[in-house]
């Protein structure tokens, strides 16, 4: 079955300005959010607080949650439904982490029978320190960073044969950052810093097609970040493992179609650079819409049928698909496109 004409041709650079606006505008939504709410809604992985999952045999009103919680001394910050209504389950969360074991979830059931008339069956307690919540989320971070410098020496030294100049920059940017982290300063700050040394460095060394995958890369993982801001979802654990998921996959696309432009380039050398792009981006698009369709297919299922869970991973991934399939067309080839007129 064909899905794709093999002679179609759409003219999606002809576009790309259209596209230009779209990801600007997503990515000022996403950062207006981001400010509006100081930053990321962080989870209990790296906040550090409390988490309690308890159940009940019968239906029982949220006041009631609450006040059965203030007799057992724990300051929660919000406690909501978990499941099916007809679950008769509470996720609470707490600041402050309380004391583990058995004794601590006898102790907040027996203040909720009180409370309630209810037995509450604690199925959760999972407890983080503060410090252990910014250690896990500053590793996050430089999880996210590393990844994306990596990848820069695989695409540079593929694509355009300069692995030893990619490498001694990949390496001089892991000496800034752990310099630099000396100095105790945040690290968001850091990260944000050497993103942006990163891409003024890609521009004077030349590294166009680095440049233009990492650039489709931070473009897909600060509207997935943003996105999560508007809908009010946590950050957790989970989360950054989605985001690096992410990367991957939309990596993987955007390798798809360089692969692509780098054989026709040798095929229509005569042509025009824009008019080699366009075929490229077209020769693939039949792999790129059954393959993202595909994986948004068992994503969705996730998301529906997965449970609560897993529910916000399905959710990132599901937008990352989406986001970093556009960004293989009308983000990274674009800037290849800039860049040999640059050069012209």
């Amino acid at each position: 079955m064909q899905f794709i004409k093999p002679d179609i041709n759409i003219d999606f650079i002809g576009k790309r300005n259209i596209a230009f606006y779209f990801s600007a505008l997503l990515i000022f939504v996403s950062l207006i959010s981001l400010l509006v709410k100081g930053g990321p809604q962080y989870g209990i992985d790296f906040a550090g607080g409390t988490l309690i999952q308890i159940k009940f045999a019968s239906p029982v009103e949220v006041a009631d949650v609450k006040s059965g919680l203030e007799r057992a001394g724990v300051g929660f910050s919000s406690v909501q439904q978990f499941g099916d209504p007809g679950d008769h389950e509470f996720l609470i969360r707490a600041d402050e982490a309380v004391s583990d074991g058995e004794d601590a979830a006898r102790q907040i059931s027996d203040a909720l029978q009180a409370a309630s008339g209810e037995r509450g069956e604690v199925r959760r307690v999972e407890m983080v320190g503060p410090q252990v919540g910014q250690d896990l989320r500053e590793k996050a971070l430089l999880a996210m960073f590393f990844a994306l410098l990596f990848i820069t020496i695989y695409i540079s030294g593929r694509f355009e044969l300069k692995w030893m100049v990619s490498g001694v920059m990949a390496g001089a940017l892991m000496l800034a950052v752990y310099l630099l982290k000396l100095f105790h300063l945040s690290i968001p700050v850091l990260m944000l810093a050497a993103l942006i040394i990163t891409l003024i460095l890609f521009w004077f060394l030349e590294l166009r097609y680095a440049m233009g995958a990492i650039a489709a890369l931070i473009h897909d993982v600060a509207i997935t970040v943003g996105v999560f801001s508007i809908f009010g979802k946590e950050f957790t654990l989970p989360i950054v493992a989605a985001l690096l998921t992410i990367i991957g996959y939309s990596l993987n696309d955007t390798i798809i179609v360089f692969d692509r432009i780098r054989e026709n380039l040798r095929k229509h050398h005569r042509q025009r650079f824009d008019f080699i792009i366009n075929r490229s981006i077209n020769e693939t698009l039949g792999r790129t819409i059954l393959t993202s369709t595909t994986t948004l297919i068992v994503l969705v299922i996730l998301f529906v049928m997965g449970g609560d869970i897993i529910h916000d991973f399905a959710f990132a991934l599901i937008i990352g698909v989406l986001i970093g399939t556009y960004s293989s067309v009308y983000v990274a080839s674009p800037i290849l496109l800039a860049w040999h007129k640059r050069r012209k």
